[in-house]
């Protein structure tokens, strides 16, 4: 797997960079070589933020802690990108290598994940009027949800903003 360190206010050192690699390869395991992973180390209001996306035949896989510090975002990241891999494991076996995952030989996990059924129980169908970035700020706010999704009057694009954790706003255009 290759790895691809970002520091972003934050360096991260040779220790911190070979304790990161060596749990990293752990997961080798459920990837082949063409896997990459991205590890951004930041430093943001005195909290130590890691997020580690690792990408594989069209698959993602994206962890995110926030924590006291590195050496311990990365003992909390990495069991939470293993129960990603499973979950896709379990309802797209063709896509991964040709192994079979032994639940008693997890990398980072005790046990196997709890399956969730999810389904759609409700629908909804609305217009797309073209409104600004800042209008949909304000109608997000108004409605009080956790995300909008709004055709962009200056792109023509279709928009969809919505709350990050650190109680900011992020914005994601969609092309088609």
């Amino acid at each position: 797997m290759k790895i691809i360190f970002v520091e972003n206010n934050y360096d991260i050192g040779a220790k911190l960079k070979e304790i990161i690699e060596k749990k990293l390869s752990r997961l080798d395991r459920y990837f082949g070589e063409d896997a990459t992973a991205r590890v951004v180390c930041k430093l943001e209001n005195k909290t130590y933020k890691l997020e580690v996306t690792i990408t594989n035949k069209g698959l993602i896989y994206r962890a995110e802690v926030i924590g006291e510090n590195m050496y311990e975002n990365i003992d909390f990241a990495l069991p939470k990108i293993e129960r990603q891999i499973i979950k896709q494991y379990e309802k797209r076996r063709d896509k991964f290598r040709n192994f079979v995952i032994d639940y008693a030989d997890l990398a980072f996990l005790d046990k196997k994940p709890e399956e969730i059924n999810r389904e759609i129980i409700k629908k909804k169908v609305f217009e797309l009027d073209p409104i600004t970035v800042e209008d949909a700020k304000d109608f997000m706010e108004a409605v009080d949800h956790d995300f909008y999704v709004f055709l962009n009057a200056e792109t023509g694009k279709i928009n969809i903003l919505y709350n990050r954790g650190d109680n900011k706003l992020g914005l994601i255009e969609c092309k088609y």
